[in-house]
């Protein structure tokens, strides 16, 4: 009889078509071989596991399996005895068990080791079962002293577990195992003999510890471990020896076990805050990270030595170089997670050596080939650009270095160069002149339009001498090539036919003997325009192949954004040249060249020449630059607006954008609930200025700060690690348990009230499951045979157990447990239907109401910066444009609704939304628990008549995540509306 604590078995599929009979496997049983048995014994535990024990099979699996000497189908029996019914229905064990309990008693007396270890091992299994266990006792005590290891060992573990369940079948079971472990010498028996002492008797295992206190560096990994948790678990009660086990988690650190290095270096951090031992527990951290091969455990030992960082601010910053070994790792996880750690460590005393040792890598990286080099190097400017800006002393050093990269094909690399140095010529004022002059000298090695633009801007703020402003036009002449452009091409066009032309005559001459007969082709046809059509087009593309100086090339290439940026630049020059110089003639030769520039841009942009037309804002933009230096008399305003407006805005948006970044963490964390984003907003940044300001101060101890007992509150952060809790949050024990009212709100109701069956499920979003709770209650007066409910799924949903079949009485009630899989972020449909049988076998059939997945379970709202949006936005094939239909009439209201509908997190900082306008423009972002990422663009006016018109254009890598976010935003309208 099943018993309410009955082990559960794994339900294995079996096909009823091609289960044999009770006779037929009997009589496999009676007249098989030892392969014939083991087949059919399979067979027959599949058969109890999924529900059809077969209790009459017992005795002759007895009488004619049991006696055998196979290995396997020892191995196979032991299976079957711990699944098969070993009580009969007045809960009292079976007469046949008395057999088997013999057999067992005889297989502990095997002397094959192998049997008694595999007989020990199944005793562990029907460790419940007392009245099987008592009679084998005394042959399992006489087990400890078999002279084979494999059999002690076993034989340990077969006791623990004994007396786990019942203490009073070996009650001198701590006295026993202590004094095998005293005698014992082979590691394994050791170990699982501590294990038990920990468990059972820990005061024992202490005095052992403490008895073999000098041996603990020699023995085994497995026993060391064992002893490391011993002492994590003794010092939660203050032990008196805590003084001892430190120092024996220290000798402990010099481990030749990768694992036990580990565990003691995290258990020293929890036992004691001394500076000494925490650079002792990091410099063992630092060692495994760089010596061990897996990928996975150096970024688990690397998240271990970042939170041993955050709690103790500033003890291991002497380590950073130690850190930056692990770069000789050729993962790159692994490395930006080591360089992370490390910037968070770099100090004014040790920024020389981490920038030299990040130059020095970015070196080697332009010397190997190897996969994601670029993306490695990369992530090295953006380091030297953080210790750059952060410290200046070194700001000078590397700032010429990584301008050689200005140049390189990687177009990531190379802009996030060009952003680098206008960072550190805003900054850093001294710096400007030897930055600028290095930067012009750079321009005909630049092959990108994005650092081109970037270097024009910077030389058109910042080079304010007219020396310096005549170097850059003489540097933009190299770049550009013959102005005007278009002339020039034209010029080699013509060349080009001109010579054409000359051979085709000289051909003629030669095969026609100077006749002027008409051409034949190599069809047969004379030639016609078509041909001399076809040749001046083969002329053109020659052209356009040829050589040409870089910012040329791109202007013909049509980058135009770049051309009115070019525009801007010169107009910036001549303005602060005829600031700075008394030179009249000079700034009107100079005038002149950028209005000569500017025309001949505009006018190549319109001609053959060019592989795409100029657009029509590029062209506006250089047609208001060529227009401010042709009118005098608008001088002034022009001087205000290229000036100073634009230097301005960059100097608010570097301010801006330290704020941004210290979000960025705060930001990541705040998307379980559903709050208010707008003001989380104000609350982040708030917050990212008191981080800032707790950086920048001094730690001060005031006279009448409270004093913190350790005993008298709660565990902090800064007193170490909690291993119980830390098992809690990994197995789920200490979930947030839901409120009553917030179970109400997941409640979907499946069928109607009047239906034979009333269905409803408790719909649960479990991480990657989605757990079903679903109640049927039987509505009518009859017994309904066979029920089944099944379930089906839409979208990436994959439901994980089979329908099984139940019997429900009369107005009773029946609860099923689902749980689906979940494998990315798009909004599934569950749906299904409740199958029976009632009276007559007469089938009936209710189908179920659909449940809708909210695939905001799975958004949360994320932070990245301005390059990564662009990067992913352009990335991203897949878009879907929402226009905005609603009856909100303020434009932030609208944003905040948008938000707080999608769950998104909003990139555009608050400065740049604020003020009274029409318009608004804002960039969201948000990530899935998939690692998917979803950017959206909300562009937004108002109209005259007080509504609110535009769309919101949704991007992601998958169509699910576009989709879905764009039904969001629709029903978020409705539901506002409505």
């Amino acid at each position: 009889m099943a018993t309410s604590d009955s082990s559960c078995y794994t339900i294995v599929f079996e096909d009823s078509s091609e289960t044999p009979t009770t006779q037929e496997l009997r009589s496999a049983l009676e007249k098989g071989s030892d392969e014939v048995k083991l087949d059919t014994l399979r067979k027959i535990i599949v058969s109890t596991i999924n529900g059809n024990s077969q209790p009459q099979l017992i005795m002759p699996i007895i009488q004619y399996v049991l006696p055998s000497r196979n290995k396997q189908l020892k191995k196979l029996l032991h299976f079957y005895w711990e699944v098969c019914p070993k009580y009969d229905e007045n809960g009292k064990l079976k007469q046949e068990m008395i057999l088997v309990c013999n057999a067992i008693r005889n297989d502990l007396q095997h002397p094959n080791e192998y049997i008694r270890g595999a007989t020990l091992r199944f005793l562990q299994k029907i460790s419940k079962d007392a009245e099987l266990l008592e009679p084998l006792i005394p042959t399992l005590r006489s087990c400890l002293e078999h002279r084979h290891s494999y059999v002690r060992k076993n034989a340990v573990f077969a006791v623990y577990t004994i007396y786990r369940e019942f203490e009073h079948l070996i009650p001198d079971a701590p006295e026993l195992i202590q004094t095998f472990l005293v005698a014992e010498s082979d590691a394994s028996c050791k170990r699982n003999a501590f294990v038990f002492l920990a468990n059972c008797a820990m005061s024992r295992a202490v005095e052992y510890v403490l008895g073999v206190y000098d041996q603990i560096p020699a023995f085994d990994e497995q026993l060391q471990l064992s002893i490391i948790e011993v002492i994590r678990l003794d010092c939660k009660n203050d032990s008196a020896h805590r003084a001892r086990y430190i120092r024996c988690i220290f000798e402990l650190l010099t481990a030749s076990a990768h694992s036990v290095k580990y565990e003691a270096a995290t258990t020293l951090t929890s036992l004691t805050q001394n500076p000494a031992a925490i650079k002792a527990a990091a410099s063992c951290f630092i060692e495994l990270a760089a010596k061990e091969s897996d990928n996975n455990v150096k970024l688990i030992v690397l998240d271990r030595l970042d939170s041993l960082r955050q709690r103790h601010e500033h003890v291991i910053d002497s380590l950073v170089m130690d850190i930056l070994r692990v770069l000789s790792s050729p993962d790159l996880e692994v490395r930006r997670k080591a360089i992370s750690i490390s910037l968070a460590m770099v100090t004014s005393r040790n920024v020389e050596e981490v920038v030299l040792f990040l130059k020095k890598q970015l070196q080697r990286t332009m010397t190997e080939d190897y996969e994601r080099i670029s993306e490695y190097r990369q992530l090295l400017i953006q380091s030297i650009h953080v210790c750059a800006v952060k410290f200046s002393e070194v700001a000078a050093n590397v700032v010429h270095a990584l301008m050689e990269f200005l140049g390189e094909s990687n177009n990531p690399a190379a802009v996030d160069v060009i952003a680098f140095v206008r960072e550190v010529v805003e900054k850093f004022p001294d710096l400007r002149p030897t930055i600028t002059e290095k930067l012009v000298q750079t321009f005909g090695d630049v092959k990108s339009g994005k650092v081109f633009r970037g270097a024009l801007w910077i030389v058109g703020e910042y080079c304010d001498c007219a020396p310096a402003i005549q170097a850059v036009f003489q540097a933009l002449r190299g770049v550009l090539g013959e102005i005007p452009i278009l002339a020039s091409e034209q010029r080699l066009l013509d060349e080009a036919g001109a010579d054409e032309d000359e051979s085709r005559d000289e051909e003629k001459t030669k095969s026609t003997g100077g006749s002027s007969k008409p051409r034949v082709l190599a069809d047969g046809t004379y030639a016609t325009e078509t041909a001399l059509t076809s040749s001046s087009s083969a002329r053109l593309e020659a052209v356009k192949a040829a050589a040409k100086p870089p910012l040329r090339a791109l202007i013909l290439q049509g980058d135009f954004y770049t051309g009115s940026v070019l525009a801007s630049t010169l107009a910036k020059l001549v303005l602060r040249f005829s600031e700075t110089s008394s030179d009249i003639q000079a700034c009107n030769t100079l005038r002149a060249e950028a209005m000569l520039i500017m025309a001949s841009v505009i006018r190549v942009g319109q001609s053959q020449f060019v592989t795409i037309p100029i657009d029509e804002d590029s062209q506006e933009r250089i047609m208001n630059c060529l227009q401010t230096l042709s009118e005098l008399e608008i001088k002034e305003a022009a001087e205000e607006v290229f000036l100073k407006d634009t230097k301005a805005a960059y100097s608010k948006m570097i301010n801006a954008q330290e704020v941004r970044s210290s979000t960025a963490q705060l930001l990541l964390c705040a998307s379980n609930v559903n709050t208010d984003h707008h003001h989380l907003a104000h609350s982040l940044q708030k917050k990212a200025a008191e981080k800032r300001e707790k950086e920048t101060k001094t730690n001060v101890v005031q006279v009448d700060d409270l004093l913190s007992f350790r005993q008298f509150s709660k565990k902090a952060a800064e007193e170490g690690i909690d291993y119980d809790e830390d098992v809690g949050r990994a197995t789920g024990a200490n979930e947030v348990q839901e409120d009553f009212i917030s179970s109400l709100s997941r409640i979907s109701q499946l069928t109607g009230f009047s239906d034979a069956v009333y269905a409803e499920a408790y719909v649960k979003v479990a991480g990657f499951d989605i757990l079903l709770d679903v109640l049927l209650v039987n509505q009518t007066a009859d017994t309904l045979q066979n029920l089944c409910l099944d379930f089906a799924t839409l979208g990436d949903l994959k439901l994980v157990e089979r329908p099984t079949v139940h019997t429900l009485a009369p107005h009773s009630f029946l609860s099923i447990k689902a749980t689906i899989k979940v494998s990315s972020t798009e909004t599934g449909v569950i749906f299904g239907n409740i199958l029976w049988e009632g009276v007559g076998l007469a089938e009936s059939c209710v189908v179920l109401n659909d449940i809708h997945i909210d695939i905001m379970d799975y958004i949360q709202p994320a932070y990245c910066n301005e390059a990564q949006f662009r990067s992913m936005w352009t990335e991203f094939e897949w878009e879907n444009r929402v226009n905005v239909a609603t009856t909100i009439t303020d434009l932030q209201g609208y944003l905040k609704h948008i938000m707080q509908s999608t769950n998104m997190g909003c990139l555009t900082p608050e400065g740049a939304m604020s003020g009274d306008c029409a318009f608004l423009s804002a960039n969201l972002y948000a990530r899935s628990l998939f690692g998917e990422d979803a950017l959206a663009n909300l562009s937004i006016e108002k109209t005259d008549a007080g509504s609110i018109t535009g769309h919101v254009r949704i991007r992601s890598k998958t169509q699910g995540i576009a989709l879905s976010l764009g039904d969001r935003i629709t029903l978020g309208m409705q539901t506002y509306i409505f």
